[in-house]
C-alpha cells in the first residue's frame, strides 16, 4: 500500500486501485467464504485465490458462477497450478478485460458434492472416506484407516491423496469422468502404493480396487460408518443411521486458464506494442486489410 500511494503522488499510477471489503476478520475459513460471497455480490470480474486445496475450496463454495483463479500458497496444493504469479495474474487481466475470448479464458472444473442427510459440502480435487469416526486434527495423515477415495483428477506429480489416482490410474482435469480407489490397510493388501499424501510424507497405502466415476451418479461409501475428508480435511462424520452419497459434477465452476490466455497473447499481439501492431488483429495481413481497429478495449480504437 505505501508502493501505490507513493507511485500515485509521483504520477506514475502503475498499480491498479486497491479497495477493501467491509467485514469482520476472524483469522478462521470463515473469512474467506465470505469475502467471496462479498466480491461475487459485487460483480467481480474474478477472484484470485492465494491457498491450497482448502482455500480454494471454500472460495469456489461460495463464488457461484465468478471465476477463480489460484497461486498455490497452501500446505496441499493439489488444485491451484504451481506457477509464478505474475503470470496469473496476467492472465486474469487479459480473460477480465476480454481480450481473450471466453470460450478460450475459462475452464470449466469438475467438483465432488458430499450430501450427508440435507447436508451438502464440495470437493475440489479428492473426497477420502476414513473409518475413525471423529474430525481430530482434520488433516489426514494416516493411511491405514482410509478405506474409500474419489477424485476428479490425478496427476503422478501430484500431492495428497489424489496423487494415488496419479501413480495408479492418472486422470486429467478435462476427462468427463473420476476415480475410485477401493483402500485398505497395506499389510492386508495384495497391491501398496507409495504415494505422496502430504508435503515430505511419502506413505504406502493399500489397494483393493480402481474404477471410473460416471457423472451424476450417486454413490455410497465403503463403510457404514466414519468420517468424511475433503480435499485433505476431515470435515464431516456419518454413522450407519445417515444418508451418504458422493457425485460427481461436470462444468461446476469456472477457473482462468492461464496457460491459453498467454498463448493467445503471443499469438495475437496482445503485448506488441509497435507503431503498426494492434493488439487486437489477428495477422498482419488481418491488420493490412482491416484497417483501424474498431475494438472498445483496443487502446488504438
Amino acid at each position: 500500500m505505501r508502493a501505490i500511494g507513493r507511485e500515485e503522488r509521483m504520477g506514475t499510477a502503475r498499480f491498479p486501485k486497491v479497495g477493501y471489503l467491509d467485514m469482520p476478520v476472524t483469522c478462521t475459513a470463515d473469512d474467506s467464504a465470505l469475502a467471496a460471497r462479498m466480491m461475487r455480490d459485487l460483480d467481480v470480474g474474478a477472484i484470485i485465490v492465494l491457498g491450497g486445496d482448502g482455500t480454494n475450496r471454500v472460495v469456489v463454495s461460495e463464488c457461484r458462477n465468478t471465476p477463480t483463479a489460484g497461486v498455490s500458497t497452501g500446505t496441499n496444493n493439489a488444485f491451484p497450478e504451481t506457477r509464478d504469479p505474475t503470470m496469473t495474474g496476467l492472465a486474469v487481466g487479459l480473460a477480465v478485460t476480454q481480450q481473450v475470448p471466453c470460450e478460450l479464458a475459462y475452464f470449466f472444473n469438475k467438483r465432488l458434492d458430499v450430501t450427508i442427510n440435507d447436508r451438502r459440502e464440495i470437493a475440489l480435487v479428492d473426497v477420502a472416506v476414513v473409518s475413525e469416526r471423529f474430525v481430530g486434527a482434520r488433516t489426514i495423515w494416516k493411511p491405514e484407516n482410509f478405506r474409500d477415495l474419489f477424485t476428479t483428477f490425478g496427476a503422478p506429480e501430484g500431492i495428497g491423496m489424489s496423487s494415488v489416482v496419479g501413480l495408479l490410474a492418472p486422470l486429467r482435469r478435462s476427462e468427463p469422468e473420476g476415480r475410485r480407489v477401493r483402500l485398505v490397510p497395506a499389510t492386508s493388501a495384495e497391491q501398496v502404493i507409495s504415494a505422496t499424501i502430504a508435503p515430505g510424507l511419502i506413505a504406502e497405502t493399500g489397494i483393493a480396487s480402481v474404477e471410473v466415476i460416471e457423472p451424476e451418479i450417486a454413490y455410497k461409501p465403503a463403510v457404514s460408518a466414519g468420517s468424511i475428508a475433503l480435499d485433505g480435511e476431515r470435515e464431516m462424520t456419518f454413522s450407519e443411521a445417515d444418508t451418504v452419497t458422493i457425485r460427481l459434477r461436470l462444468d461446476a465452476f469456472r477457473t482462468v486458464n492461464v496457460q491459453a490466455c498467454m498463448a493467445y497473447a503471443a499469438a495475437h499481439g496482445l503485448f506488441n506494442r509497435g507503431a503498426n501492431s494492434c493488439p487486437h488483429a489477428h495477422s498482419e495481413l488481418a491488420r493490412a486489410r482491416a484497417g483501424p481497429c474498431i475494438s472498445p478495449i483496443c487502446p488504438r480504437a
